[in-house]
């Protein structure tokens, strides 16, 4: 039995597209835990308590206090609705600072944010230090 070309090209772009779907669907499932959301402190309500997530918002100023270990900090991150108290041991990164952005992935305890890790944030037009100063000098 023969196949006619018009049979044979749509049963080959019916295997294309399935073979495409499964692969979308394969890539999703593999990639559902590594999604980089991240809660604002005025929807850190919703959610779950001893989960690890990230929070993210702007550094209030004059929040940021060290603590005498010399290791911990303790700051607020606010999202011009709310605010929450953050703490975190370890060495932050080189541009994080107050009234700058932050991403913090930690869990929540007894209403204080507790972060296992500092990321911060800038906008697009970021610029080293180091390159700051050469652009300025050559000026």
């Amino acid at each position: 039995m023969m196949v006619r070309p018009k049979h044979q090209r749509l049963v080959l772009v019916a295997l294309a597209l399935t073979a495409l779907i499964g692969a979308v669907l394969l890539a999703m499932w593999g990639l559902k835990d590594r999604a980089a959301y991240f809660y604002t402190p005025s929807d850190i309500d919703n959610a779950a308590p001893n989960r690890a997530m990230r929070l993210g918002g702007m550094v209030d100023k004059g929040s940021l206090t060290h603590d005498p270990d010399g290791v911990t900090i303790r700051f607020t991150v606010s999202d011009g609705k709310a605010r929450l108290p953050v703490t975190y041991r370890g060495i932050v990164p080189d541009l994080f600072r107050e009234g700058s952005g932050v991403v913090a992935e930690g869990r929540m305890n007894r209403g204080t944010f507790v972060a296992d890790i500092i990321l911060d944030k800038h906008d697009e037009r970021y610029m080293p230090p180091q390159m700051d100063n050469f652009t300025a000098s050559q000026k």
